[in-house]
């Protein structure tokens, strides 16, 4: 490690307070190393003894960081100065000629960097970590000319990541917008091609109002299968099938390779694992009713006893209910439902019990042409996210190595 150098021989501890109140852009740090706008209520506060944070400055959280397993540290880009809590050491490079701050950051993302900052950590349950071990800590320091080659290569994956995200976020608009046409506004195209309802579809009066001739209403139970999920004995690295929890359907996309094993024996395998066109729901907790569907790209997977799997009684139905369950008004018949002033709880019944329309099967067929293809396409593009995330983690570990 001849190339390591002494990260205190780079950096310079900033300490710029904000008085006079000039700047009021308030921002917190998150445990995942971001910058977020603070939601802290500061009535009363005195902001003038907040620090002020520029552009391409540090700030970080030494506390609590062995009992987080993570030390929160972040870079501003987003804004040209900000103020942050006076808790938060803010610190700078002090020669961009030789170390960037880009890549800095980057060498904080390492989950080897976490370790390290644990592993240094001391004070107790909390273990906090002491300012003068993380300026002791070290790191490989290339060629002006190889850090910024470094950098263009991730911000290279990152930027792709971020497109994807966009363009899998307006496929979703999609799908919610067709939905909404069909199965909300009844705007489905009839036998002559025309918009169902506004062309004069005939309409029948139902206890959800009035719905298209030949179409049913009733309960989401009627046309879905319950079952409760594994309690895991021991969650592992490497043995056993998927273990889905909670958290792994709380953010969107469900990252199949942050999700982690479970020891389990085939004879209950087999009962809880999870199939294409299952829908998982989260049933307490914060993200109560929050749900997602399983997609055909998924590994073997079981499901955690706090989720609950509904599994459609007809295989055509998979795309409809996803998007149904998938919708805001689902989620916000679960939270008006769901018991427990510490946590909120939902049992298989709870989510059952919301009223849903029952098109008739060819236009489940007609839906299932229209929306396949974007939802596939969706999955492409996730499938893609999740391979550019591991190329880098790969970008990341050639750092250690401290590339010349």
């Amino acid at each position: 490690m001849t190339n390591y150098k002494r990260l205190g021989d780079y950096i310079q501890e900033v300490d710029v307070r904000n008085e006079g109140l000039n700047v009021d852009k308030l921002l917190g740090l998150t445990i995942n190393k971001q910058f977020i706008s603070s939601v802290a209520n500061t009535i009363g506060t005195d902001m003038e003894n907040y620090k002020i944070i520029r552009k391409n400055q540090f700030a970080c959280s030494t506390m609590q960081v062995r009992r987080d397993g993570k030390m929160p540290v972040a870079l501003l880009k987003d804004f040209d100065e900000a103020i942050i809590s006076q808790a938060y050491p803010v610190f700078e490079v002090k020669d961009a000629n030789q170390l960037l701050p880009d890549y800095l950051m980057m060498w904080f993302s390492r989950a080897e960097f976490d370790r390290e900052a644990c592993f240094h950590a001391v004070g107790g349950v909390r273990g906090s970590l002491e300012w003068e071990d993380f300026l002791n800590m070290q790191l490989p320091v290339p060629s002006l000319e190889k850090q910024q080659e470094i950098i263009a290569e991730y911000h290279a994956v990152q930027n792709r990541i971020n497109l994807n995200n966009k363009l899998i976020q307006k496929l979703e608009e999609t799908a919610q917008a067709i939905y909404k046409q069909w199965f909300v506004d009844f705007e489905f195209p009839d036998e002559s091609g025309k918009p169902y309802k506004s062309n004069g579809g005939e309409m029948v009066e139902s206890e959800m109002g009035e719905v298209p001739r030949g179409w049913k209403v009733g309960k989401l139970g009627d046309i879905v299968q319950t079952q409760y999920g594994y309690t895991a004995s021991a969650e592992t690295n490497n043995i056993g099938p998927k273990f889905l929890r909670i958290t792994d359907i709380a953010n969107g996309y469900i990252d199949w390779e942050n999700v982690p094993n479970c020891e389990i024996s085939k004879s209950n395998f087999k009962k809880y694992e999870l199939k294409a066109g299952d829908i998982v729901v989260a049933r307490t907790g914060a993200t109560v009713g929050c749900a997602k569907r399983i997609n055909k790209q998924h590994p073997k997977t079981v499901f955690a006893s706090y989720l609950v799997r509904l599994i459609p009684n007809d295989e055509i139905l998979s795309y409809y209910l996803g998007l149904t369950v998938d919708s805001r008004n689902y989620k916000d018949y679960i939270l008006s439902k769901a018991e427990g002033s510490a946590q909120p709880q939902a049992n298989a019944s709870l989510m059952t019990e919301y009223s849903v329309i029952k098109p008739n099967r060819s236009a489940i067929l007609s839906f299932n042409k229209n929306t396949i293809p974007i939802i596939d396409q969706i999955e492409i593009f996730q499938i893609q996210n999740s391979k550019l995330k591991q190329f880098k983690e790969l970008l990341l570990s050639k750092i250690a190595k401290g590339r010349q």
